[in-house]
């Protein structure tokens, strides 16, 4: 399976917009010329002006421009320079398993493809963002990045684009016209988000020059033209507007001189604080110790006591949710609050100002701990899934709680059990480098030869292991062997026994790897730990069926089939099946095999293990060489995709039957039906090579339909009435509907397009109508 960005044009990895996207047309269309004029743009501007809402916007208009994506790097969570390029690697799905540096990584990601990288809210990693950035831009020339920041990178060959607060009505005296109000994107703005709050909300003769006020009196800014909106479910415009005259009036001592913008949105979210009750505001200011958002049930655990009872803190998240403080999300079958970050750093000012900031960063890290330690407990078993996604979800919290570790002076021990307690979650979610940074880290800083320190120095093995860093690892389970015989604990003995075995066997030393894991697996069943006997087991199995020893081979991997079925368990299991696949394949039974592969691959979906599949579609290319030779060479196309991205293959041990595979695959089909097939398996995107894997299509699969329609049906329909020549007003008049709504419908088609006149929005449909049917909501 390709793990790298999937090989589609217009593959937009940005989230969905959870409300509708206003005005800035002007801006739009000056931040592409922008971006077609240099490689690297900043949006500059205070919080809460709309940098992050433009740049999504942007790089939606434009996902069709470059080929291999427009990715959003969410940085306002992260906290340490040093994992930046970590967090862009993440986002941009590079699994890469060596022990390269990771710009290197990432370089050689990025250096044929065409992408554009949003990088969101640089101001407080600025000196990593310019370093990064300009390193980037030196080295992969179809590489475009939008940046927003509240000042510039001060990279050279920077475009710089201030974003100013949205148009408002003008104050000239002259009582504003709906027509001049429809001109104003902030008042457009406030009348969409007054009509989520009281449905049926309009702006009328009675209340239009109060909006104009309101607007003004905002300048403009989105954030707190949307905090103001949400007033009205309590006020009418016109108290609005006098309410926000009497706040200012007293922010501003009677002088008419105006506020600075910055100043003008801290008084908004003043207001939004003080209408909140005490326990509402204490939670604010507690909630704002999470990083990347949270759950209730951490809201509960981290926040109640002192002020707040636990029993209360489920209705005073509602509160705040109501009060649009705290922004709901729903993932999957659970739902998440955020706030946004100029509303969360105004709550950590306010809990740095309580006193009770340690108090709370030491509970946060009290309760990642035991989310770690509970999630390391039950992973062995049927809530997997479940929690390999919420540890995924919690990834910014559990960094903010391993930074604690480590800035906190004794808190090292702690650092150590949480990063020590995410080992399957490390390799799971493709973060060896990143456990092993932490791991180094807290080692270094709490050398006392503890349990905790034993059990870590096996972990990070492991991860060195698994990064072929053999040397590292070797000095690293030599410490731990030693600790763990001085500590006499046989669990530390027997991990390091199996780190040690897992080492040979990917050496391709599989006789030293079955003594090994041999004593591994003894030591694992003598101390009743079952998921490190499947583990153990599973790698003596591989290793003897290497060395041709089937009949122990088969027994073992069956043993390890019928422990996990117990357990409902599927981590271990598919690692299993894919071993064992390739051992029955070996006995001649290759249907039986490739079925095993194709559980494999359905049972590490959920987990989105991507070297997990790609191990799978490698084994399969390899069944495939004997009798459909064109298949083998399109999956090994596909592999060579994958092992890009890790930095190399991952298979040294079984690679003897990938050279194997290529030779009987080149010499069957010749030397160039069998590059023009292995082309094609390198052309293939993500969900290509697994349809294809999967046998759903006996033919590499075609390239996917063109992109559904963004535009809901009553706008089809108007984008169609469009497209005839009919006006807005005629347009009103054949849908019986207001020509306001008509005009506001044609706004929406402009910008979701990414278009600015009326004669592009027909060229489309004449496109559209010319295309196969893709479907559109």
């Amino acid at each position: 399976m390709t793990m790298a960005a999937p090989n589609v044009a217009g593959v937009c990895a940005l989230p969905a917009e959870l409300n509708s996207f206003v005005g800035r047309r002007h801006e739009i269309a000056e931040v592409k010329r922008l971006l077609s004029e240099g490689r690297l743009v900043t949006l500059v501007g205070v919080g809460g002006v709309g940098k992050t809402r433009l740049a999504l916007r942007v790089g939606f208009d434009l996902r069709r421009a470059f080929h291999d994506g427009v990715w959003l790097v969410e940085l306002a969570a992260l906290e340490n320079p040093d994992l930046l390029v970590q967090t862009v690697t993440e986002t941009l799905e590079i699994h890469d398993r060596s022990v390269r540096p990771p710009m290197e990584v990432l370089i050689d990601h990025l250096r044929d493809r065409e992408t554009l990288l949003i990088l969101d809210n640089c101001e407080h990693l600025l000196d990593a963002c310019a370093a990064m950035a300009e390193t980037l831009m030196r080295s992969v020339p179809g590489l475009r990045i939008l940046a927003t920041s509240r000042q510039a990178l001060g990279v050279v060959g920077e475009r710089m684009m201030p974003l100013p607060p949205m148009s408002v009505p003008e104050a000239d005296g002259v009582r504003p016209t709906a027509e001049s109000l429809r001109h104003s994107d902030a008042v457009r703005l406030f009348a969409e988000r007054a009509q989520a709050v009281v449905p049926g909300f309009e702006i009328t003769d009675a209340n239009r020059d109060s909006v104009a006020g309101i607007c003004r009196r905002l300048d403009g800014i989105p954030l707190a033209i949307e905090l103001a909106a949400v007033r009205l479910r309590a006020v009418s415009v016109q108290q609005l507007l006098t309410r926000l005259d009497d706040r200012f009036r007293l922010l501003t001592t009677g002088s008419r001189a105006a506020m600075p913008r910055q100043q003008t949105l801290r008084a908004l979210i003043d207001w939004s604080h003080a209408l909140c009750t005490d326990a509402e505001r204490l939670l604010w200011s507690r909630l704002s110790v999470f990083s990347g958002g949270l759950d209730l049930e951490a809201a509960e655990h981290v926040c109640s006591g002192d002020g707040i009872a636990f029993e209360d803190v489920f209705d005073l998240v509602n509160g705040l949710v109501d009060k649009s403080v705290l922004a709901r999300e729903e993932h999957g079958a659970t739902v998440r609050y955020r706030l946004l970050e100029t509303i969360r750093q105004y709550g950590r000012d306010r809990l740095r100002d309580s006193g009770e900031e340690a108090v709370l960063r030491d509970r946060h890290r009290d309760w990642y701990l035991d989310l770690a330690t509970r999630a390391q407990r039950d992973w062995y078993g049927p809530d997997q899934v479940t929690w390999f996604a919420r540890l995924r979800a919690d990834h910014g919290n559990l960094r903010t709680a391993l930074d604690h570790c480590l800035t906190t002076p004794g808190q090292a021990e702690a650092g150590l059990a949480i990063a020590t307690a995410l080992r399957f979650y490390w390799i799971a979610a493709g973060a060896l480098r990143e456990g092993r940074v932490w791991l180094d880290r807290l080692l270094a800083t709490a050398p006392e030869p503890t349990a905790e320190r034993a059990k870590a120095l096996c972990v990070n093995a492991r991860l060195a292991v698994l990064q072929s860093d053999f040397e590292v690892a070797g000095k690293t389970l030599d410490e731990c062997r030693d600790l763990g015989r001085r500590l006499g604990d046989p669990a530390v003995i027997a991990g390091a026994a199996y780190v040690g075995g897992l080492s040979a066997l990917i050496r391709r030393d599989p006789e030293s790897a079955v003594t090994l894991l041999g004593e591994a697996a003894e030591g694992n069943r003598a101390a009743g730990d079952e998921m490190g006997l499947v583990n153990s087991l599973m790698y003596l199995a591989t290793a003897h069926s290497l060395l041709g020893h089937s009949d122990q081979a088969t027994a073992q991997f069956k043993e390890c089939l019928a422990i996990c079925d117990t357990r409902h368990e599927h981590w271990f299991r598919s690692y299993t099946l894919w071993v064992f696949g390739i051992e029955i394949w070996r006995q001649g039974d290759t249907a039986r095999a490739v079925e095993m592969e194709r559980e494999a691959i359905r049972l590490k979906q959920p987990f989105d293990d991507r070297l997990g599949i790609a191990l799978c579609v490698e084994a399969l290319a390899w069944m495939a060489a004997g009798d459909a030779t064109d298949r083998a060479a399109v999956l090994l196309g596909a592999s060579q995709e994958s092992w890009r991205s890790f930095g190399g293959p991952l298979f040294g041990y079984l690679s003897g039957y990938h050279d194997t595979a290529e030779t009987v695959a080149r010499e069957r089909l010749g030397e160039d039906a069998f590059e023009a097939a292995f082309r094609k398996g390198t052309e293939l995107s993500g969900d290509e090579v697994l349809a294809y894997a999967m046998g759903r299509d006996a033919r590499p699969v075609k390239r996917a339909a063109p992109e559904p329609s963004p535009l809901t049906r009553r706008e089809t329909e108007i984008a169609q009435l469009v497209a005839q020549g009919l006006s807005n007003k005629e347009i009103a008049a054949k849908l019986v509907i207001a020509q306001r709504t008509a005009e506001a419908h044609v706004e929406h088609i402009l910008c979701k397009l990414g278009f600015n006149s009326r004669t592009q929005i027909a060229a489309w449909v004449a496109e559209q109508a010319s295309s196969p049917p893709g479907g559109s909501s």
